[in-house]
C-alpha cells in the first residue's frame, strides 16, 4: 500500500524533482493527463486533464494561449487518440491565464463549450478587456498599503503582460457549486472552492478530486487580497479547504506538480501553514504597533530574502500579507486605523 506521503504518479513526481515536464500519462481508463508548458515561471506546466466521452473528450483547464502550449495540447490529445476538433467541453477551474488562456482558442477550433463559475466570469471583462483600469485601481490599493508611489505604479502594472496569454471571451455556461456536469460516462460534480480566485472550482468523480490550484502537492497556493477580492478571501479559502477535506477522495489530480493520495493530510498541512502565518503577523504587530501592510510584509518569513523578490511576486507578497491582515481584523484579532495595524 502506498504511504500517504508518496506521490500517486512516480513518473510525474520524478519529472517535477528533475525540473522536467512530464510525459502525457493515462491516469485511468478514459482519463489522460496532458502537461502544457508555461513560459517564464517555476511552475513550468499546467496539467490539463482529458476525459473521454462518446465521440470526443472534455478538458479540465486549458493552459496559456501560446503556440508552444497549443502544440503541447494538440500533441497530447493525439497521444490519447484525439484531435483538437474532438474537444466537446472545457471545464475551467478558475480564470487565471494559465488555466483559462487557451480555452477560447480551443472553442474556436472545436466548437466546444466553456464552463466557469459565475464569480470568476464576472471579473473577466475588467481583468482581460480593461486591464489598464484594473491596474490603476491596484495602484491605489498598494498606496493604501504603504507602498511608495513609484514602486506602487511599477507593481500595479507588473501583470499587464499576461493579457497576451489569454484568448478572451465569455464562458458559454456558468457552473455552480454542486452542479453535476452533463458528460456522458462521467459522474462529475462541481465543488466551489473560493480563495485562490473568487470562483475557483474543483471537480470530483469516483473518488478522484480534480483540484485545480486549490490543493497542490507541495506549493501553497497564493491567496491574496486585491481589487477584485471578496471581503475575506483567506477566510473563504480556509473554509473551502475544510470543505474538500470532508470529501471521500482517494487521489488528488492538481493542475501543477504531480498527483497525490493524501488529501486530508495535505489540507491539514496547508491550514497549519496559514495558522502559523497569522500568528507570525500578530507577533510582528504586537512588537511594532502602527505598521503598514507593506512594512509588515517586509518583516515576515519568505522562501527567499525580501530584497530578492521582484515584480509581480513582490506585489503578491504584499497582497498575501494584506489577505492575512484582513482576516485577522475580521476576527477581532487585530484592529486597523488609517491603514495602520494594532493589537
Amino acid at each position: 500500500m502506498r504511504r500517504p506521503t508518496e506521490p500517486a504518479s512516480p513518473v510525474q513526481h520524478a519529472a517535477w524533482q528533475a525540473g522536467r515536464i512530464p510525459e502525457v500519462e493515462r491516469v485511468r481508463p478514459g482519463l489522460w493527463s496532458i502537461p502544457v508548458p508555461l513560459p517564464n515561471t517555476p511552475l513550468r506546466y499546467v496539467l490539463v486533464y482529458a476525459l473521454e466521452l462518446p465521440g470526443g473528450v472534455a478538458l479540465i483547464d486549458a493552459g496559456w494561449d501560446t503556440e508552444e502550449a497549443y502544440t503541447a495540447l494538440t500533441t497530447g490529445l493525439k497521444t490519447a487518440g484525439y484531435a483538437i476538433t474532438d474537444v466537446q467541453a472545457v471545464l475551467v477551474t478558475h480564470m487565471h491565464p494559465d488555466h483559462y488562456g487557451l480555452a477560447g482558442r480551443v472553442r474556436e477550433d472545436s466548437g466546444a463549450w466553456i464552463g466557469l463559475h459565475p464569480a470568476d466570469a464576472r471579473l473577466l471583462r475588467d481583468r482581460y478587456e480593461m486591464p489598464a483600469d484594473l491596474a490603476d485601481r491596484e495602484r491605489r490599493l498598494l498606496l493604501r498599503c504603504g507602498v511608495p508611489e513609484g514602486r506602487a505604479r511599477e507593481l500595479a502594472g507588473a501583470s499587464l503582460g499576461i493579457r497576451g496569454f489569454v484568448s478572451a471571451g465569455a464562458p458559454d455556461r456558468l457552473i455552480e457549486d454542486g452542479d453535476r456536469l452533463d458528460l456522458p460516462g462521467w459522474d462529475l460534480t462541481a465543488v466551489w472552492t473560493p480563495g485562490h480566485s473568487p470562483g475557483h472550482l474543483c471537480f470530483v468523480s469516483e473518488k478522484l478530486l480534480f483540484s485545480g490550484d486549490h490543493v497542490l502537492a507541495k506549493i501553497t497556493p497564493m491567496v491574496a487580497f486585491h481589487t477584485q477580492s471578496p471581503p475575506d478571501p483567506l477566510g473563504d479559502y480556509l473554509d473551502a479547504l475544510r470543505k474538500v477535506g470532508r470529501l471521500d477522495v482517494e487521489e488528488v489530480l492538481p493542475a501543477h506538480e504531480y498527483r497525490f493520495p493524501d488529501l486530508l493530510g495535505r489540507v491539514d498541512h496547508v491550514i497549519g501553514h496559514h495558522v502559523e502565518r497569522l500568528a507570525e503577523i500578530e507577533r510582528v504587530v504586537a512588537g511594532e504597533p502602527g505598521l503598514t501592510c507593506w512594512e509588515i510584509a517586509q518583516r515576515l518569513t519568505w522562501s527567499r530574502p525580501w530584497e530578492s523578490i521582484q515584480g509581480f511576486q513582490l506585489r503578491a507578497a504584499n497582497n498575501e500579507t494584506l489577505a492575512h491582515l484582513v482576516h485577522l481584523v475580521s476576527h477581532d484579532r487585530l484592529r486597523t486605523s488609517e491603514n495602520l495595524y494594532y493589537r
